[in-house]
């Protein structure tokens, strides 16, 4: 019974007791996880005790003033702001924190700013991939590379750890990850002064000490008066200029004249051929068509050559313009860049700045040449041989083709084996047409075919032939004693009656009878037909001696035998040739 009236007592205590704690803190106002102010009670080696209200005391690690000159400044009594991360621990202790303290003031102050877009100073600290740390409030933030500055910078150092106004331009609290950029408080800054400095300028302005800047494959930055202007690489010159950095050097003045002002974005336009009249309106006076002047290359491209006439005057030489005998020769494998050319002028365009040049008509035609030398025979050299062609050069730079037909006139294709590159042989040229030249090695000897002409022989003449070659379908006969005209004559050609038209009765060196049926002396064709000369014979013998054999009463068989043997000897002497 004492024990629990003991306990209840107890009991009733410790109630009264958390009740009054509560009341305490209560009146305290204190708040987790707020910023609230203490005072400082203690300073030790380690740490600061301060007061954080109703005497509860809290201990802040000394390294947490370390980053600063506060801690030269602390006494007791010094009131300063800390975070209050719990009220009572597991230890029955306050929790307290001085730096997270300004961290979150750092960040209410950002988030202000970051919805203001105010300016804040920071300093960098430190590289990091893709940018820098940038330190705000001893809060750091991210500050890219390329909003650093307004344009690429090689060096920083001149930046570190110097104070810099930059802005928030992106936050995430949860993630701890603040954006900066100074490079929008510079283009902000820049803004305002250029367009101050733009209601003092104008169009058509001449400026004489623009300030080079900067130098791009595309063009200049201009500072003009503290705005940045741009002078086009196509405003530099009347003429063709390849790099800018070639003609000025940064930091270096020149004269230019504005040539248009955008002031919604302050961009300004300059231009130096501007301030000089342009060539091309006194193009013509200057410059006649067919002409020849001497210019210089500028410039080297798969399709032609540029040549400077002067300065800002250009033109240009096509690739089939190039050369007489290679329509698609490479611009390099003729001209070189810098080099000073003689070049005519086939065309010009003062409207569209176009000048059309040629190289090749400033130099002899050897097409020309060669026009006036058709039917001579030259020496030319064996550049490529086929299976149907040998290629040859002239001295002057042609190239023409010897077909095989016309190595010789009884030549064949394989004959082509007898000839190699590199080899001097005597031709005739015999065709010149679209820029093609034909050779020939047989024109250069007597045509077998001028022995028709020199005999008299024409179609339907009857000849004495030769039997040179005896085949399967006819037997080739030669038609000349030097066997330079071999024909054949098809085997439904040997002989009137069918039976008597075989190739196998017939021997090489037999005399043979033929009419000429068909004789094309340009195409050096001609037709033989054993059939032919006899059915003629036999009409011949009919008119010569049907009239008496019709009174005597002979037949026509009896005719042929009296024809035939009215001279046996000469007969036999024909036959035996």
């Amino acid at each position: 019974m004492a024990v629990e009236t003991i306990n209840q007592e107890l009991s009733s205590s410790q109630k009264e007791f958390e009740t009054l704690l509560n009341a305490d803190f209560k009146d305290r106002k204190l708040k987790e996880n707020e910023i609230i102010k203490a005072t400082v009670t203690e300073i030790t080696k380690n740490f600061i005790v301060v007061d954080c209200k109703a005497k509860m005391e809290g201990m802040i690690p000394i390294e947490e003033f370390k980053n600063d000159d506060e801690l030269s400044k602390l006494e007791v009594g010094s009131k300063i702001e800390v975070y209050l991360e719990r009220i009572e621990s597991f230890k029955g202790e306050i929790v307290i924190s001085r730096e997270k303290a300004r961290r979150m003031k750092a960040w209410n102050r950002m988030e202000k700013v970051f919805a203001t877009g105010e300016e804040v100073t920071g300093y960098i600290t430190g590289r990091v991939k893709g940018g820098f740390i940038c330190t705000v409030d001893n809060l750091p933030t991210f500050l890219p590379n390329s909003q650093i500055d307004v344009r690429p910078l090689k060096k920083f150092d001149h930046l570190m750890n110097v104070p810099l106004k930059v802005i928030a331009t992106r936050i995430d609290k949860i993630r701890g990850n603040v954006c900066t950029s100074r490079r929008a408080v510079l283009e902000k800054s820049k803004d305002i002064e250029a367009k101050e400095a733009l209601k003092n300028l104008k169009e058509g302005d001449i400026i004489e000490d623009a300030k080079v800047k900067a130098t791009t494959d595309w063009g200049i930055f201009l500072d003009i008066k503290g705005i940045d202007a741009l002078l086009h690489v196509s405003d530099l010159s009347h003429g063709r200029v390849k790099k800018p950095a070639d003609l000025v050097t940064i930091g270096q003045t020149m004269k230019v004249k504005i040539t248009k002002i955008d002031k919604e974005t302050n961009r300004v336009s300059a231009s130096v051929k501007a301030l000089t009249e342009d060539p091309y309106d006194s193009l013509e006076k200057k410059y006649k068509i067919g002409t020849i002047y001497t210019g210089t290359v500028t410039k080297l491209m798969d399709y032609g050559a540029f040549v400077r006439l002067e300065d800002g005057i250009e033109g240009l030489i096509h690739s089939s313009e190039l050369s007489w005998t290679n329509k698609n020769v490479q611009p390099s494998k003729i001209l070189s860049s810098s080099q000073e050319v003689k070049i005519k002028i086939v065309s010009i365009d003062s409207g569209a700045k176009r000048i059309s040049l040629s190289f090749k008509e400033t130099l002899p035609n050897p097409w020309k040449e060669v026009e006036d030398k058709i039917g001579a025979a030259i020496e030319v050299t064996i550049s490529n041989i086929t299976d149907k062609a040998i290629f040859a050069d002239l001295d002057n730079g042609l190239t023409g083709m010897l077909h095989f037909r016309e190595l010789s006139y009884n030549e064949q294709d394989q004959d082509l084996a007898r000839y190699k590159k590199g080899q001097k042989i005597n031709v005739k040229i015999i065709e010149l047409k679209d820029d093609k030249l034909r050779f020939s090695i047989r024109a250069l000897d007597k045509d077998p075919f001028d022995w028709f002409k020199e005999n008299k022989k024409k179609e339907g003449s009857i000849i004495t032939t030769r039997v040179h070659e005896v085949l399967k379908t006819g037997v080739k006969v030669s038609v000349d004693s030097d066997k330079h005209i071999i024909v054949m004559i098809k085997k439904n050609q040997l002989a009137k009656e069918s039976a008597d038209a075989r190739p196998e009765i017939f021997v090489p060196g037999n005399a043979l009878d033929a009419m000429i049926t068909g004789l094309d002396l340009t195409k050096r064709e001609v037709a033989l037909s054993v059939k032919a000369a006899q059915i003629y014979e036999e009409k011949s013998l009919v008119a010569k001696f049907g009239e008496g054999a019709a009174k005597s009463g002979a037949t026509l068989a009896g005719i042929f035998q009296k024809a035939l043997g009215k001279n046996p000897a000469k007969k036999k002497k024909k036959e035996e040739e």
